[in-house]
């Protein structure tokens, strides 16, 4: 990797040859590959994201057919960004189960790949 003036690692993809039917990092036309999933464990709970509510809280629909009010921790609150539709992985609390913590948001190619693993098939008609 070529360094710039100020010596830091010069970043720009203008050197490299443009290669027919590769996407911007070169793994195909989707530009997608799933490696890791990441899977509930424990009480974590699968959820779709209905409606935000303000100061990090949100309204979620889970897979067991609750629907929780959660909150983004403060650990995510920058770094996770979620809108509606999204599909999120939720704790609930131990002391009040109406509640919860997000703690991780999937983006489109781990949902598609929960859909085909039997994961999301309790709400196949939303996506």
């Amino acid at each position: 990797m070529a360094f710039n003036r100020q010596g830091f690692k010069d970043k720009s993809r203008k050197n490299k040859p443009f290669q027919p039917g590769q996407g911007q990092d070169g793994r195909g036309e989707q530009g997608t590959e799933i490696v890791r999933v990441r899977l509930p464990r424990g009480k974590e709970i699968l959820g779709i994201l209905d409606q935000r509510l303000g100061a990090s809280r949100i309204s979620i629909r889970c897979l067991d057919g609750k629907s929780r009010n959660c909150r983004v921790p403060g650990r995510l609150r920058r770094k996770l960004w979620l809108r509606e539709g999204d599909v999120v992985l939720i704790e609930p609390w131990e002391f009040d189960d109406d509640k919860g913590d997000v703690i991780f948001k999937y983006n489109p190619s781990a949902i598609e790949w929960l859909r085909k693993r039997g994961y999301l098939k309790n709400i196949e008609g939303e996506f």
